[in-house]
Parts: structure tokens; sequence; C-alpha cells
């Protein structure tokens, strides 16, 4: 799924982010808004990796939301 389909429809995703990325808060979910460069920022800042890494997992992510059983990140279907 491209990000602004992702940002369009921030609220019906935040639940499989927020499984995902369960160090990022409550302001952090805020301040991403569905944005990919805010939360490659928030990843790389509370888990303490690479941007290259956090881009790797943003996008990990974004595709398993198309197809969720493939990547097992619990994405909603629409």
């Amino acid at each position: 799924m491209n990000w602004d389909q992702i940002e369009g429809k921030w609220k019906q995703f935040t639940g499989s982010a927020r499984e995902h990325w369960g160090k990022l808060t409550d302001s952090d979910w805020e301040t991403i808004a569905g944005k990919k460069d805010q939360l490659i920022g928030r990843i790389q800042e509370r888990y303490g990796v690479a941007q290259a890494d956090a881009e790797k997992q943003a996008d990990e992510w974004s595709r398993a939301l198309k197809h969720p059983e493939r990547e097992g990140y619990g994405a909603t279907r629409l």
C-alpha cells in the first residue's frame, strides 16, 4: 500500500502500527499521523536504529497492509 493511502486512512491502520512498534508513545502516534518520514524518525529515535533500517521496517509494514497474511502484522482488511 502506498503512503498516500496510508495517510488518508491512518486511523484504520494505527492499531496495526501500534502492535508493530510498541515503544512509540501516544504523542509519537499523533505526530506521525500517517506520514512516512515522521514514522521513520520516531522508529530511529525509540529503537536506536539507522535510517535505512527504519525505512526498511516501515516499507515492510506498508507492504504487509496489502498482504497481511504474508508478513503477519495483523493489518485490518478494508
